[in-house]
């Protein structure tokens, strides 16, 4: 996996809510983004600004981040983040702190591999999860998942039960469909036709 530097700065928190309101407020005024890293015993709280989360937000890829918090530096995942439901900007952002010695869960890019036997007979490939979550150790975690569907045929679907990635636990339901070559209407004529 691909590592990102994030530098931020420590915040404090104010004891009132009203005040904390203020703050925060006045952090995204300023171009900044208020963070907290989880799981580090205590949470740490910090900020960083809009331009330093870009790179990491708003791409398909996966990283793990080096996050620089006033000179400190650690290993995190981008655990969450919260959009303004009618500007989308970067409201918040929750970052978890790695263990190297227990897993974690993530979501990794799903890439479809192959030409499948079903788009051969003139149906569609549609992908319906673009993303896997995945529980491992973060050094084991791939950037993407590959699925072939060489083997796919016309209405048929790859679920996530069956799939399997070594030293990868798969954590979505083992029957959401991952992808499927579905029916066109020139895939059906044509298999009426080779019928009549």
């Amino acid at each position: 996996m691909k590592s990102i530097e994030v530098k931020g700065t420590a915040r404090t928190i104010a004891e009132r809510s009203s005040e904390q309101a203020r703050a925060l407020k006045a952090i995204r005024k300023d171009n900044g983004v208020p963070c907290v890293l989880y799981g580090a015993g205590e949470n740490v709280h910090f900020t960083v600004p809009v331009e330093g989360l870009r790179n990491l937000i708003y791409t398909p890829h996966i990283y793990v981040v080096d996050l620089i918090i006033d000179g400190k530096k650690v290993n995190a995942i981008l655990k969450d983040i919260q959009f303004h439901p009618v500007k989308d900007t970067i409201l918040h952002v929750d970052f978890y702190q790695i263990d190297e010695a227990k897993p974690i869960v993530m979501e990794v890019p799903v890439q479809l591999e192959g030409l499948a036997e079903g788009v051969k007979a003139g149906g569609k490939l549609t992908l319906q999860m673009r993303k896997l979550k995945v529980k491992a150790l973060y050094n084991l975690i791939p950037e993407k998942l590959t699925v072939n569907v060489a083997h796919l045929g016309l209405g048929k679907t790859v679920k996530v039960g069956e799939l399997s990635y070594e030293n990868l636990e798969l954590l979505n339901a083992k029957e959401a469909v991952v992808c499927a070559v579905k029916l066109t209407r020139a895939a059906r004529g044509a298999a009426a036709a080779a019928n009549n």
